[in-house]
């Protein structure tokens, strides 16, 4: 049946809730820094800019342009998502560069390795075999790292060193 899953319980039915991934947080130490990190070096699309309410929370997201049921919201540790002990704790994770904040994909990882390192981006990994592709690692403005690969056509190749 459309839009319905069938769960673990034999002879029942329940209606699909969860219909794919909107938006996701990359946790950020300034916002103006990081639009133009994700727009200008990344060449993410500004999807929203706006402060919700009078003094309020700015609300910051971007995505790919050939995404456009997808969006990363930038956002400064702080209220109302978290308290002021917990934002400063996230604040020194981000900086610390110890927060993964996802994985991106490419077409052609050797080109657009080249043009995010000649626009300044910093890699951690340059690209490299892995079993699911070819992967190189980097870090945005504040510290955040990303896996960007390129997927292996096929599948995963399980015979291919993980290099962990």
């Amino acid at each position: 049946m459309a839009g319905q899953v069938k769960d673990d319980h034999p002879h029942r039915w329940e209606h699909t809730m969860i219909k794919g991934l909107a938006i996701s947080t990359v946790w950020v130490l300034d916002q103006d820094r990081a639009k133009e990190f994700y727009t200008e070096k990344l060449g993410l699309e500004v999807r929203t800019d706006m402060t919700m309410g009078d003094g309020g929370m700015r609300w910051i997201t971007v995505g790919a342009a050939n995404q456009p049921d997808v969006e990363l919201t930038l956002m400064v540790p702080g209220p109302p998502a978290m308290d002021p002990e917990s934002a400063e704790m996230m604040k020194k994770l981000v900086a610390k560069g110890v927060l993964g904040a996802g994985a991106l994909t490419t077409d052609d990882i050797q080109g657009d390795y080249k043009k995010l390192k000649d626009r300044g981006v910093e890699f951690l990994q340059e690209p490299q075999e892995r079993p699911y592709g070819t992967e190189a690692v980097f870090r945005d403005d504040s510290g955040n790292w990303f896996s960007f690969n390129q997927p292996r056509e096929g599948g995963l190749d399980l015979e291919k060193d993980w290099g962990c």
